[in-house]
């Protein structure tokens, strides 16, 4: 006697419906970019987009917390003094003041593209002779000396490094440890360069 096969009909389950429908190719389960509002690459096409390099290097000199007494109580501020340059002549020594540091910062880089110099260089990248220059309490002297690289210490290293002036000696005559003030007279001693 021949055995009848039987026929089963199932229905879906809710964990299979939900199977099926994440298959299908809807939002939820679809893993293509275009669909969900994404680049090739995993940019976020809605996001904010990534700041262009900027063309100059920069290093903070100092970071201050500055406080001013009002009427109703303390008024905390921050004080940022920057300098940048591109490593090719240029250089600039800023400072920003704002209520957090992010925008200190980005005061500081705007002040001190818009006080930006150029340095004269040689060919070895120093300096054609013996310069110094006062500014405030900051004295200094920068002297080329070839072969033997950078002599300088505090803000003076920082502002020449950043303009790009190499075999160099420099000495900060003064008691002052104002890093503003030094960086400030170091950009005052350049600028001799060129008259």
């Amino acid at each position: 006697m021949p055995i009848k096969e039987k026929t089963i009909t199932e229905t879906p389950s809710v964990n299979d419906t939900t199977r099926v429908a994440t298959n299908s190719g809807d939002d939820r389960g679809n893993t293509d970019n275009r669909s969900r509002g994404r680049r090739p690459g995993g940019h976020n096409a809605g996001g904010r987009r990534e700041k262009p390099k900027s063309e100059f290097a920069n290093k903070i000199l100092a970071i201050r917390r500055v406080t001013r007494v009002m009427a109703g109580g303390r008024r905390f501020s921050f004080s940022v003094a920057i300098v940048i340059g591109d490593k090719k002549g240029r250089v600039g020594v800023g400072i920003g003041k704002a209520s957090d540091t992010a925008l200190a910062i980005e005061k500081a880089t705007n002040d001190a593209k818009r006080n930006m110099i150029t340095v004269p260089l040689t060919k070895e990248s120093s300096i054609r002779h013996e310069i110094a220059a006062k500014y405030n309490a900051a004295r200094i002297t920068i002297a080329p000396s070839v072969g033997r690289g950078m002599v300088a210490g505090s803000a003076v290293r920082i502002v020449l490094d950043h303009a790009g002036v190499k075999d160099v000696n420099a000495k900060i005559l003064s008691r002052s440890k104002n890093k503003l003030n030094i960086g400030r007279a170091t950009i005052e001693a350049l600028k001799t360069l060129n008259k």
